[in-house]
C-alpha cells in the first residue's frame, strides 16, 4: 500500500526513517512524499497491527520530524535526455569528475539512478540538462539514494572529457 504523508507536513524519507527507528518497521519504498508498505503471505494480524500502531504514532510524531525537503521534480519531457555518444564510448572513454553544480551540459559517463523509483535519470552518453541535475542534487539532499553514482555523496558526477574541456 502506498501512503502519501505530505499532509503530515513531512516527507516520506523522514517518515520511513522514523518508523524504522521507533517501530523496527522497514518499508518497501519511501520518496519525498510517500511511503510504501507491503503485506505478504508471511504476515499475519500481529504484523499488520504493528504497522497500524506505527502509522498511528507517526501521525502524532510528525510535527517533530521537520518539513519535507524541497525536491525539484521536473516535467517528464525534461527527464528525457539527448543521447549524443554511444554508451560504451562514454563509459570507457576519457572521463573526469566535475562538481554536480557544473554537470549540466556535459555528457554523462555513468548511470545515475534515483531510488525510488529505480529508473535511470541519466545513462552514459546522454547530455545532462539542468532539470535532471537539479532533480538528482535536491533528491539526494532530501534522502533519495543514487546507488550507482561514482561519488556516493553525489557532490560530483562522472562525465566525458570533451574537446572543449581538454
Amino acid at each position: 500500500m502506498i501512503i502519501d504523508v505530505s499532509a503530515l507536513g513531512t516527507g516520506g524519507y523522514r517518515a520511513g526513517d522514523w518508523l524504522r527507528s521507533h517501530h523496527q518497521l522497514t518499508l518497501h519504498l519511501c520518496d519525498h512524499r510517500r511511503i510504501s508498505a507491503q503485506l505478504t503471505h508471511a504476515d499475519d494480524s500481529s504484523t499488520a497491527d504493528r504497522l497500524l500502531a506505527g502509522l498511528t504514532e507517526l501521525v502524532d510524531a510528525a510535527d517533530g520530524l521537520g518539513p519535507a525537503p524541497r525536491i525539484h521534480v521536473p516535467d517528464p519531457d525534461r527527464l528525457r535526455l539527448e543521447q549524443v555518444r554511444l554508451p560504451r564510448d562514454a563509459f570507457f572513454g576519457p572521463v573526469e569528475q566535475v562538481p554536480i553544480e557544473k554537470a549540466a551540459g556535459r555528457i554523462a559517463a555513468e548511470t545515475l539512478t534515483p531510488y525510488p523509483p529505480g529508473i535511470p535519470a541519466a545513462l552514459p552518453g546522454e547530455r545532462l540538462n539542468e532539470d535532471v541535475v537539479e532533480y538528482l542534487r535536491t533528491g539526494h539532499a532530501g534522502g533519495m539514494l543514487v546507488p550507482d553514482s561514482a561519488d556516493p555523496e553525489l557532490r560530483s558526477v562522472r562525465v566525458t572529457v570533451e574537446e572543449t574541456s581538454r
